[in-house]
């Protein structure tokens, strides 16, 4: 592909990510220019994906539309011509050798999503968060590299169940008035909760539970930042610890999820990131000092 293309097709998904972005814009400014403009490809394609998913476009037309894009991902040696988010994609794959699996993975969770799928157990829960958040996880640790690679990838896979769990936390109530429910019904019943998450009492001590939890997944998956170099570091430290501070504000208050969508404030999440920037985020390896 010519230069001068590659460059357009890289400006236009870092304009997707800055537009876009939230959290993820935060830590992914740390990053020199190489990995910066491969991991806003990532992005620009995982939000494509993701804005299928939760389109308004009848179920059946959402499945096409995904299929369309596994095609898509199995014929990156010659992307469609215009199309600058998969020449972006093929670029970043050849420098970075992208899990271009990752992506499908990606479009299988989403796929779960137009199905309407439940999840009766914790770990079913966990199949989809690993396909929709731990592929973003494996994706961004092929741009970053690490010191310990076979063990680096888990990390990130559990990093990026913990950022799901703490999405699903947050939207509990949205996701709910939408017809859908993440949550694990077993998990519901055991706590006495109804399946539908109806009674906000009863679903915030779920919540309170399930926050438990992420915790725990948080306290595995930021092991990793410790492979990493430090603009990596840096990048995954910001994206974690804003995360990780809207679950604490949600551990903090369980019944305020049922009440209004939480969120942390954008000085926060600046402080967060300039943290994370001048090496402060080891602390955050620790499961009692995660302070972010």
């Amino acid at each position: 592909m010519a230069p001068r293309t590659v460059d357009r097709a890289y400006r236009e998904c870092e304009a997707i990510t800055g537009r876009e972005a939230k959290n993820f814009a935060y830590g992914i400014r740390l990053l020199k220019a190489p990995e910066r403009r491969a991991l806003s490809a990532v992005y620009a394609l995982a939000r494509r994906i993701d804005d299928i998913g939760d389109g308004s476009d009848a179920p059946a037309a959402k499945a096409d539309a995904l299929r369309a894009v596994k095609k898509d991902l199995a014929s990156l040696d010659d992307p469609a011509p215009g199309d600058m988010v998969l020449t972006a994609i093929a670029d970043a794959r050849s420098r970075f050798g992208l899990p271009v699996d990752a992506f499908v993975d990606l479009v299988d969770g989403c796929e779960m999503d137009v199905a309407g799928t439940t999840y009766e157990t914790f770990d079913d829960l966990v199949v989809y968060c690993r396909r929709v958040a731990g592929s973003i996880g494996r994706l961004s640790l092929a741009v970053f590299g690490a010191s310990d690679r076979p063990g680096a990838v888990g990390l990130a896979d559990d990093l990026g169940v913990a950022l799901q769990l703490t999405n699903i936390l947050r939207d509990v109530r949205e996701d709910g008035e939408r017809g859908r429910v993440y949550l694990p019904a077993a998990d519901a019943r055991s706590i006495g909760c109804p399946t539908d998450l109806s009674d906000p009492a009863a679903l915030a001590r779920l919540v309170a539970f399930e926050g438990d939890r992420a915790q725990q997944w948080f306290d595995r998956g930021l092991q990793l930042l410790p492979l990493l170099d430090h603009r990596s570091r840096a990048c995954v430290g910001a994206m974690a610890g804003i995360y990780h501070r809207l679950l604490v504000r949600i551990r903090r208050d369980p019944m305020a999820v049922t009440r209004q969508r939480i969120s942390v404030p954008a000085s926060e999440k600046i402080w967060v990131a300039l943290t994370a920037l001048t090496g402060l985020t080891g602390r955050m390896t620790g499961a009692r000092t995660v302070s972010l």
